[in-house]
């Protein structure tokens, strides 16, 4: 998604703050409620945008429509319970915490319209942006939430070699980016996320 006014710019600003705080917010409550304080500890269970912002990531967010925010630090040994399961848990709530929002504000943008102004604005750019973000972040390519919950989910035999490819994985995850790859993969799915948000809804605006 691209702006075409100063007006989107500064309507959509808000919106991606907001998806990328709520994401990160997700991730360190919940790691805090499996036992681990490092969220905390870290000013992290906040829901001010400047404790998670990334500037190279809110960037990419405007000018190429994926971008990520500064990755809450968590430290699996102060879980209680199965650690690999406490990995996944974390990361899972970051996507369904974006994909909550992207609801709401998928009913929101029926409620007030989507040709209303500003507000009709905002919100529609609030339900992209959380929907891309969801997506985005379900790549099983580290360091995105995709590839914890897939090791999460693997034996760990299996799981150990997704770790290995955290050393790689931001410079394979920069490359699909700036050759447009990954767009053209997970363009159709977020346009299918927010087809199905705008059902649920009850009021399809595509």
């Amino acid at each position: 998604m691209f702006f075409d006014s100063w007006i989107e710019i500064l309507v959509g600003i808000p919106a991606i703050l907001l998806a990328i705080t709520f994401h990160e917010f997700a991730h360190g409550k919940t790691a805090a409620i499996l036992g681990d304080p490092t969220p905390e500890n870290e000013g992290r269970l906040s829901l001010n945008p400047l404790k998670h912002l990334d500037p190279l990531g809110a960037l990419m967010l405007l000018v190429v429509g994926f971008g990520w925010a500064k990755p809450v630090q968590v430290n699996p040994f102060h879980f209680r319970g199965d650690r690999q399961k406490g990995m996944l848990y974390v990361a899972l709530s970051g996507p369904l915490m974006n994909l909550i929002l992207a609801y709401l504000s998928t009913v929101a943008v029926r409620i007030v319209g989507l040709h209303s102004g500003i507000l009709g604005m905002f919100f529609y750019y609030l339900m992209w942006y959380n929907a891309m973000l969801a997506v985005f972040n379900l790549v099983p390519l580290p360091p995105l939430d995709g590839s914890k919950i897939l090791a999460g989910l693997l034996p760990r035999s299996q799981a150990a070699a997704i770790y290995r490819l955290e050393a790689y994985g931001p410079m394979i995850l920069l490359l699909l980016l700036a050759t447009g790859v990954l767009g053209r993969l997970i363009g159709p799915l977020v346009d299918f996320v927010i087809q199905l948000l705008t059902t649920a809804a009850g009021w399809g605006i595509f």
